[in-house]
C-alpha cells in the first residue's frame, strides 16, 4: 500500500511568512536607526562604491528603472544625503555623490539583511544556488509577480505606507 505524500502547504506558507517578517523587521530597524528604506540605503551604498555614480549606473546595478532611481535620489537629495553634480569630463552627465550626512547615515545603518543573505548564499555549492534561484523564481510566478520592477533589495515596502 502506497502512503500519501504529506501536505506541505502550511510549511511553505510559514516559510514565506518568516521571510516576509524578517524583511519587515529589518525595514523597521533601518527606518528607526537611519530613517531610510532599504532601497534608499542601497542607493547610498552604490553611490559610496562608485566614484562617478550616474542614475543610469545605479539603476542598472540595482536592477530597477531609472525613473525609480530618480525618485529615490530626489528623496535623498531632499534629506541632504546625496547631491547631483555635473561631471567634470562630460557636462551632459550628472553624478550622484554622497554627502558627509549620507556617509554618516551609511556608517550607522544596521547590517543589511541582503548582505547576510548574500554571504550565506555564496557559501552554498553552485547546484544548490541554482536550485534555490529556480525555486524562488517559481514562487514569484505562483504569486503573479514575475515581472515586477524589483531590485535585489530585501524589502516588504515602506512600513510608513499603510497600503
Amino acid at each position: 500500500m502506497t502512503q500519501a505524500a504529506p501536505d506541505r502547504t502550511d510549511d511553505s506558507l510559514i516559510a514565506l511568512r518568516r521571510i516576509l517578517r524578517a524583511t519587515e523587521l529589518y525595514a523597521r530597524d533601518l527606518a528607526q536607526a537611519a530613517g531610510l528604506t532599504p532601497a534608499q540605503l542601497r542607493v547610498l551604498q552604490v553611490a559610496a562604491e562608485k566614484e562617478n555614480a550616474t542614475p543610469k549606473a545605479i539603476a542598472s546595478q540595482m536592477g530597477v528603472s531609472q525613473a525609480t532611481v530618480t525618485v529615490l535620489v530626489d528623496k535623498l537629495v531632499a534629506r541632504s544625503m546625496v547631491e547631483r553634480r555635473t561631471s567634470d569630463t562630460d557636462r551632459r552627465q550628472i553624478n550622484i555623490v554622497l554627502t558627509d550626512a549620507g556617509r554618516r547615515t551609511l556608517d550607522r545603518a544596521p547590517n543589511a539583511l541582503q548582505q547576510r543573505f548574500v554571504r550565506e548564499f555564496r557559501a552554498l555549492p553552485d547546484w544548490q544556488q541554482a536550485q534555490l534561484v529556480s525555486s524562488l523564481e517559481h514562487v514569484a510566478a505562483m504569486l503573479d509577480a514575475p515581472d515586477f520592477d524589483a531590485a535585489p533589495v530585501l524589502s516588504a515596502g515602506d512600513i510608513r505606507d499603510p497600503k
